[in-house]
């Protein structure tokens, strides 16, 4: 059976063969390994062990300049993540304040990380991310929902706790193309994920992510086709670091309008922004 089996269909990973195609992406992703590994032990032990204690009781009843310190370490570590896998955060426009349905383009899972190096916001996520390692561990503390695709109890369950926390004045984000799909366009936005937009009659916040590098999108900085969760983490911590530029799009109220309306008016702004020029200076073009 041999190493290399295991490595291919256990953990994932490429055989030794291919390794060099798939994941080594110039001269200096080993010297990209070693330092941003080491580098992420640590943040993986000691600045998250930091983190989920100011992410406790205390830290969420503690202000500091006008934030509980559990959003500054859920904020911080998360920076903190993207960088170390060679994701530059650029953020533009306002997070709207809850209650709010945001729903945003889905590209890679640092996507996630990237909304909360902005501010606090529960996501809605397949169930799977629950067993990622570290990760998995931060996305329960962060309010996680998780979602167990094919599981009619699941999204019941999953609606009713999307319905309470907007209720209660926070803020979700969905991604209604249902996960990260082939391909480096914005794929149709479900309607049934705006139920609960109009359910509770809460605001809409389109958001936009997309990774540039050397003034345009860099489409593989996202999951390539059937790549596994762990080789996408090597791989992206080998590569040269990308810009991640989030848009925070004009939030719209649902207006008793139908949910394909909503779904396609969302989409449409998400699209136009995604397509837009990239400036020279690697920020969104506002030409």
């Amino acid at each position: 059976m041999g190493l290399p089996f295991f490595t291919r269909a256990v953990l994932g990973f490429p055989t030794a063969v291919t390794i060099r195609e798939s994941m080594w992406s110039d001269a200096l992703s080993p010297v990209r390994w070693l330092v941003r590994g080491t580098l992420f032990l640590w943040h993986a032990t000691v600045n998250l062990a930091v983190a989920l204690v100011l992410l406790g009781p205390w830290g969420q009843r503690t202000v500091l300049w006008g934030r509980p310190l559990s959003e500054w370490a859920l904020t911080l570590w998360s920076n903190g993540t993207c960088r170390l896998f060679g994701i530059v955060p650029r953020w533009s426009g306002q997070l709207a304040d809850g209650p709010v349905l945001v729903v945003s383009n889905h590209l890679s899972w640092a996507d996630i990380q990237l909304m909360h190096c902005v501010g606090p916001v529960s996501f809605v996520a397949k169930a799977e991310i629950g067993d990622w390692p570290v990760f998995g561990f931060l996305a329960d503390r962060g309010g996680t929902i998780y979602h167990k695709r094919g599981c009619h109890d699941s999204a019941s369950s999953v609606f009713g706790q999307v319905l309470a926390h907007l209720e209660g004045g926070g803020r979700v984000a969905v991604f209604p193309e249902g996960g990260v799909l082939p391909g480096s366009h914005v794929h149709r936005f479900h309607a049934r994920m705006f139920k609960v937009a109009q359910e509770t009659q809460c605001a809409i916040q389109p958001a936009m992510v997309r990774y540039l590098r050397d003034h345009r999108r860099d489409d593989d900085a996202g999951f390539r086709d059937g790549e596994p969760f762990i080789p996408n983490l090597v791989r992206m911590m080998g590569r040269r670091s990308v810009v991640a530029d989030l848009q925070f799009l004009e939030p719209f109220e649902p207006e008793g309008l139908p949910r394909k309306q909503l779904a396609a008016r969302a989409e449409a702004a998400v699209r136009e922004a995604y397509e837009a020029p990239v400036a020279l200076d690697g920020e969104p073009s506002v030409a």
